[in-house]
């Protein structure tokens, strides 16, 4: 997934590579507590005077409870793939740890797959000192590359207090703490603009044939229901994920994620038939989806007045740095939870993890910061972001709406499944133009197809997971 790390659904579970079969029926049970809760959460947030802005979040002074070194003349690099306004409000986060440090850190902007970017620096002697990297599986291919090193003491301190033993162990390859995961991402939400509805007359759906109904009221109303931002894959895989999951259950989420069972198998055809209710109606999404990126489709659903380019869009929490100011969260642009295609509805997360490439005591002590929920509170403040650290205050978030994802987020403890595609081999599920992504992409072209669809999955991920 490609997150540019989360809202009202988080896919939360024990690690997926520990998970035995009693882990995974009280996840199941977990999640269904979970996503219950985050029903009601963002239920409780949608009304439409549930306008506070929650501006109380933004009075509160920068906390200053992580100690940090003093590296004056230290001069770091960060990489990430984090552009526009994301970026901007990550510098901030940097810019404090300078203030408190003395150093000087430069943010280097990264391409897709993040990977493949390092590899490059690497070759050439010049990685950054940290990367931000957004897949589990692309912390482990770092680790057997040799080119992570483990997180220090002073870090793991943080970790240790501020992180939910599940958040720790995903960081974690062969026993050691790698990873630091700074933002967390809630991935199964939708969006909607609150005009288009209450001028088509239409409710929040609960079900998957409930949100089918919901789509047909707003496309009789004279607005398109769907925006897709096709031309990003990862977009894809969470619609497929959330729909998987809450279809298939998470048993059969975690086999498929490792590749224990195949993508021939009848639950994925299912889920892609069940997709195709969806991206088989080109009345039912907005013209030019593979050529839309994430952004825009986004900012369609929220611009154009009462006759946007569409009434709705599934994205995670961080879609809010998308959302015109023009447009208030929680009176304006609304959000539920991904609607329940089975039993319980889906419960996914995702997350980006800080990891050392060059160690140094600058390295380790942005780590640490970045560890602190000192750090992660100047983010939260500025919107459009989530944290997995439990001791960032819930006030700080900028407006009710998030203040209650985040409080959802941090409730669930462990009780998360994390992004399928983020657990698979990079060339398989985070790779643009290809694998997982570029299938799904030709999937939204023609939704006919399922069995080829499958097809091609499983030869992908036969190839990339090695058998």
């Amino acid at each position: 997934m490609r997150m540019t790390s989360s809202t009202i659904r988080k896919r939360w579970s024990p690690k997926p590579d520990q998970a035995t079969p009693h882990h995974r029926r009280a996840a199941k049970a977990a999640a269904a507590v979970a996503a219950g809760a985050l029903a009601l959460s963002l239920t409780a947030c949608g009304g439409a005077d549930d306008g506070d802005s929650g501006t109380e979040g933004n009075t509160e002074e920068t906390a200053n409870n992580v100690t940090l070194p003093k590296l004056d003349g230290t001069s770091l690099e960060i990489a990430a793939v984090w552009t526009g306004a994301e970026q901007a409000n990550f510098k901030k986060v940097l810019a404090e740890f300078e203030k408190r440090t003395g150093a000087k850190v430069t943010f280097v902007p990264a391409q897709d797959p993040i990977i493949n970017f390092i590899g490059s620096k690497v070759a050439g002697g010049q990685p950054p000192d940290i990367a931000m990297l957004p897949q589990p599986g692309a912390i482990k291919q770092a680790v057997d590359r040799g080119w992570a090193k483990p997180i220090g003491t002073e870090a793991q301190k943080e970790l240790g207090e501020n992180y939910s033993q599940g958040w720790q162990d995903i960081g974690k390859v062969g026993g050691k703490q790698y990873g630091v995961y700074y933002k967390a991402a809630n991935k199964s939400l939708i969006w909607y603009n609150n005009q288009v509805f209450e001028n088509a007359g239409a409710s929040e759906p609960e079900t998957w044939p409930d949100l089918l109904k919901t789509a047909q009221t707003v496309y009789d109303s004279g607005v398109t229901p769907f925006s897709v931002g096709g031309a990003e894959g990862w977009t894809l895989t969470d619609w497929f994920e959330n729909v998987y999951l809450s279809q298939a259950g998470p048993e059969k989420y975690d086999q498929l994620a490792k590749h224990e069972i195949k993508w021939t198998d009848p639950s994925v055809k299912d889920a892609l038939t069940t997709l195709a209710q969806v991206w088989g109606k080109t009345d039912y999404i907005a013209t030019g989806a593979l050529q839309t990126d994430f952004p825009a489709s986004v900012t369609q659903v929220f611009t154009g007045g009462d006759q946007p380019k569409a009434a709705m869009v599934a994205a995670g929490d961080f879609a809010q740095v998308n959302i015109p100011t023009t447009m208030k969260v929680g009176t304006d642009a609304k959000v539920f939870p991904f609607p329940a295609v089975g039993d319980n509805g889906p419960v996914v997360s995702g997350g980006d993890a800080a990891v050392i490439l060059q160690d140094s005591k600058g390295a380790q002590a942005l780590a640490t910061w970045l560890a602190s929920p000192d750090a992660a509170q100047i983010q939260a403040k500025l919107g459009g972001y989530l944290s997995p650290n439990k001791n960032v205050p819930n006030s700080a978030y900028p407006n009710a709406v998030q203040q209650r994802i985040a409080k959802a987020l941090i409730d669930a403890g462990d009780d998360f499944r994390f992004d399928m595609s983020d657990q698979a081999p990079q060339a398989f599920g985070g790779t643009p133009g290809k694998g997982e992504w570029k299938i799904l992409q030709d999937f939204l072209k023609n939704p006919k197809d399922v069995a080829g669809a499958q097809q091609k999955l499983e030869a992908e991920a036969a190839a990339a997971y090695g058998g």
